[in-house]
């Protein structure tokens, strides 16, 4: 059976290459629905430290997070914007086990990316000790600003982010991500 993992994060600009046989951008149906991209993740071992931990994206059904955000919708609702676009990967058989290895911190979800290809997508779960839930916008941005671990800056994984899917999908409005990356550059303007 072919594997195929949706990526939404950092899998978006720096894929696993040496795993990675063909990928598909899916440019009409390269989404995800009732799940939610946020950055919610904690990270100290690539964009913080254990000390400062930097933000990381991770998905998360749509449901729960409206309940963390104190949203009051009804049981199964799904709204609008409750979607996430990324970029699906086929993985080599060799590296198929090493690829889902990495992943261990998340649960699998099996999706339809269309009518041929279904992927794996890790959604991030709630009792994930690295999972910090929902923070009021001007925070996380000074978070994410402020924070640095052993692959850089946590703001220049926000802003690959961000031009990743600007590219992939310009028609794409993702208000959520596009929102925190200009609070995050209007903090490199001030400060």
């Amino acid at each position: 059976m072919v594997y195929w993992v949706f990526g939404y994060g950092s899998l978006i600009f720096k894929p696993p290459r040496f795993a990675v046989e063909s990928k598909l951008t899916l440019a009409g149906s390269g989404y995800v629905k009732g799940v939610v991209r946020r950055f919610a993740q904690s990270s100290i071992d690539h964009r913080g430290t254990p000390d400062a931990p930097g933000r990381v994206v991770t998905v998360i059904e749509a449901r729960e997070w409206h309940k963390l955000e104190g949203l009051n919708t009804p049981k199964g609702t799904i709204l609008p914007e409750d979607y996430v676009w990324g970029m699906a990967y086929k993985i080599n058989p060799d590296y198929e086990e090493e690829v889902k290895a990495y992943m261990v911190l998340a649960s699998e979800l099996r999706v339809p990316l269309n009518a041929t290809y279904q992927a794996e997508i890790w959604i991030g779960k709630l009792d994930n000790p690295a999972f910090v839930g929902h923070e009021p916008i001007d925070e996380l941005a000074e978070t994410i600003f402020q924070r640095h671990g052993p692959s850089g800056p946590n703001k220049e994984y926000l802003y690959k982010l961000a031009e990743s899917v600007r590219h992939l999908y310009p028609h794409v409005r993702d208000d959520y991500l596009f929102g925190l990356e200009a609070s995050v550059r209007a903090l490199e303007v001030k400060n």
